[in-house]
């Protein structure tokens, strides 16, 4: 049979994909299904995989197979110079579903724009800066109104899944890619950013089963991307700061999040009918008014702490008290979510539309088309059917395949 034929690869390639994608020998070996002698054996060059056994590692490592022939490994720019600071993650050490995560983002932002570029389309510059020497209350306020989301709109919405989608609908608008990224855990990343421009891109992780999470994650990056238009901030290999200064640093970002989901005017009106004396809020009291923006209950107490309606004492009992409610929780199961819904969720409406348009222009090939979405072909026209039925804003459906 062909696949029993040896894989005439570079010993040294393999052994440098495997390390770029943050694989262990061990660990590589078991996904691999094969013995770890074995594959530190093709390392070495002492012998050769089967051309089936190459492509199970190409797929592995998520690189073409065609890498392992090279003379040499290729030399790419470290990881670390295309994504945010995130916490606990060391530049240099992801996890392999970290670097996958990552990876796919990038590949994904220099497909759009060099389709972009095919197609004639100008790039929208997002160029709204932040700094640390202003309100959260301004900057929120700054993002909100670059995105034109009106209080009337927010408050018209029937439910937090059709918040999330206009929330990331109005960001791509703004000129910043949305993706979602599955198989990595909430304690490794909520959301990441790649901070480069034009078209810089935020992942959300998928496995947050609330829209309204996704939602405050969004914001949390996107005033990331804004401290990066500032010049406050960089890539993680440029990151300079201590811990107690990059914790303020992400605690800034978060109240730039809560201000831009919840206006100072909007919460002002709010606050005067409930009228609830100060740190008197209590779970279901919070709970109510997140409700009302379509945000998380934490998000909310981030913000009531902000505006004043909580001090710092009464927002950590809250929070004491919100955690003891959250354990009695059961976990939420997630939903069925077709290919094209996949397709969809992960790679967002734009990047998507540009696709299918390059394709029906003759700018790239069917095999393209389905690399760059990973779909088969033979749902290209389900996710046609999909794209002009538009975003179904009420159903909470998943929209991401985790």
């Amino acid at each position: 049979m062909p696949a029993s034929i040896p894989a005439l690869v570079t010993p040294a390639v393999l052994q440098w994909a495997r390390k770029e994608s943050g694989y262990d020998a061990e660990p590589a070996a078991k996904k691999a299904g094969v013995p770890v002698g074995k594959l530190l054996a093709w390392e070495g060059g002492q012998a050769k995989p089967t051309l089936r056994q190459a492509q199970a590692l190409a797929k592995l490592y998520y690189r073409p197979l065609g890498v392992f022939f090279l003379p040499q490994p290729p030399s790419l720019p470290p990881l670390g110079a295309e994504y945010r600071r995130l916490p606990g993650i060391e530049p240099g050490a992801e996890s392999p579903e970290l670097r996958l995560a990552i990876r796919v983002m990038s590949r994904r932002r220099e497909v759009a724009l060099e389709l972009s570029g095919e197609l004639g389309h100008p790039v929208t510059e997002f160029n709204v800066a932040a700094h640390q020497s202003e309100t959260p209350a301004a900057v929120g306020a700054r993002l909100r109104g670059v995105l034109g989301v009106t209080s009337e709109e927010q408050l018209g919405w029937d439910n937090e899944w059709q918040a999330w989608r206009r929330w990331r609908e109005a960001v791509e608008s703004a000129g910043v890619l949305v993706f979602q990224f599955p198989k990595v855990s909430l304690k490794q990343a909520r959301g990441i950013t790649l901070p480069l421009f034009p078209l810089p891109a935020i992942g959300i992780n998928s496995k947050e089963s609330s829209a309204a999470a996704r939602s405050f994650t969004l914001m949390h990056e996107l005033a990331h991307v804004a401290l990066v238009c500032g010049r406050e901030e960089g890539v993680a290999l440029e990151e300079k700061r201590d811990e107690a200064g990059w914790q303020e640093l992400e605690r800034f970002a978060e109240e730039v999040a809560s201000a831009a989901l919840v206006p100072e005017d909007m919460l002002a009106a709010f606050l005067g009918k409930m009228s609830v004396a100060r740190d008197a809020w209590d779970v279901p009291l919070v709970r109510r008014l997140a409700s009302t923006f379509r945000v998380t209950p934490l998000a909310m107490a981030t913000r009531l702490r902000s505006a004043g309606a909580l001090t710092w004492s009464g927002y950590r009992r809250w929070r004491h008290e919100w955690d003891a409610y959250v354990a009695t929780l059961r976990p939420r199961g997630g939903g069925f979510a077709s290919p094209v819904e996949k397709t969809l969720g992960r790679s967002g409406r734009p990047f998507v539309q540009l696709v299918l348009e390059a394709l029906d222009a003759n700018r790239i090939t069917a095999v393209d088309a389905s690399r760059y979405l990973d779909l088969r072909f033979d749902h290209v026209e389900k996710l046609r059917q999909e794209l002009v039925k538009g975003p179904v804003g009420s159903a909470e459906r998943a929209d991401d395949g985790n």
